[in-house]
């Protein structure tokens, strides 16, 4: 492809030599579990087709790695992070505060929050958010009055569901996956339960939230390979990540059906499928033009032959946005537009 360069501001360049004697040869991106694999495969391209050397990407989920990028400007700190929900405000105010004010927010397509089971188990699941809720939630509902979750059997919540203890592997509270499972599945059919509905969605935010630890449901860090791992050895749990691990490891996992739906490239772009959120990665525009390649590394990563249909990206399992919204996205972060602020 071809690349095109961006002319950076004297102050920018300023910024980055106060804090750095010499910009570092490598790209330095961080961020979610779930964006990851698609950074590095734009990353291994990267080093491919270009006479730069391919980016550094480490896994260190969304909110670690808006620690990281928000850290400062200067070859100390990542040039992009990516991130499986949008940059919250607190974020943005330490990026702020600590120097960090021209950014960049680049969707690069949509993802379907998976839960997901091994093929050699039998039962063929469907559940609502109801029922994910009343799983997986702290407290739930029990005779009028909110209470430490007593369900430890799947069938205790609905005899139609498996006579089978609750074991659910989730991701940390720094991940952006966890983060959006709580809002869309959690959160959501907490507020499916008459009760709460009547509470109002403020109330059920603050009272429904909070995942349990007595456990059925277990943090299994930042990798998501190894919650994979987990549910190949072991038909009875079910393990919650990004719709591309379940895309790259199909032939050993199989979907949960969410309220009828079964995530795919169809149900996750046109939203039928009920547990569904947008991706993102962050540009530090003060890097461009002084990190060495970070300006043409941006241009392969939002390229119609990476994110666009059919591209490399969807090859990992990303779903791509529509031809408007992606020429929109390619154009911003080319072009260095930065974010409103927050």
């Amino acid at each position: 492809m071809t690349f095109t360069k961006l002319s950076v501001s004297a102050l920018a360049i300023a910024a980055v030599s106060a804090t750095a004697a010499a910009a570092r040869d490598e790209i330095r991106v961080v961020g979610s579990s779930t964006v990851f694999p698609y950074s590095q495969a734009a990353a291994e391209q990267f080093g491919n087709v270009s006479d730069f050397p391919a980016p550094i990407v480490e896994s260190t989920g969304t909110g670690g790695g808006m620690q990281i990028f928000c850290g400062g400007i200067g070859e100390a700190h990542a040039d992009i992070t990516g991130a499986s929900r949008a940059m919250k405000t607190s974020e943005y105010e330490l990026c702020a505060g600590n120097g960090v004010t021209d950014i960049t927010e680049v969707q690069i397509g949509s993802d379907g929050l998976s839960i997901a089971v091994s093929r050699d188990s039998a039962f063929e699941w469907d559940l609502t958010k109801t029922q994910v809720y009343l799983a997986l939630a702290a407290e739930v509902p029990v005779d009028g009055a909110m209470v430490a979750n007593p369900y430890m059997k799947w069938s205790d919540i609905d005899a139609s569901l498996p006579d089978a203890d609750i074991l659910a592997y989730g991701p940390p509270p720094t991940s952006g996956t966890r983060d959006a499972f709580v809002e869309l599945a959690i959160v959501e059919g907490c507020m499916e339960i008459p009760m709460i509905e009547a509470m109002g969605g403020d109330w059920a935010e603050d009272n429904c939230a909070r995942l349990r630890s007595d456990g059925p449901f277990i943090e299994a860090g930042e990798n998501d390979n190894l919650i994979v791992q987990r549910l190949q050895s072991d038909a009875n749990a079910v393990g919650i990540f990004g719709y591309s691990f379940l895309f790259e490891n199909s032939d050993t996992l199989k979907a949960v059906d969410i309220e009828g739906v079964t995530p795919s490239f169809d149900t996750i772009e046109s939203g039928e499928y009920g547990i569904s959120r947008p991706l993102f990665f962050y540009v530090k525009n003060a890097h461009r033009g002084v990190i060495p390649g970070l300006q043409e590394f941006v241009e392969e990563y939002t390229s119609e032959e990476s994110m666009g249909p059919g591209g490399y990206l969807a090859e990992r399992g990303m779903v791509p946005l529509g031809d408007s919204k992606r020429t929109e996205e390619r154009e911003e972060a080319a072009n260095a537009v930065n974010m409103p602020a927050k």
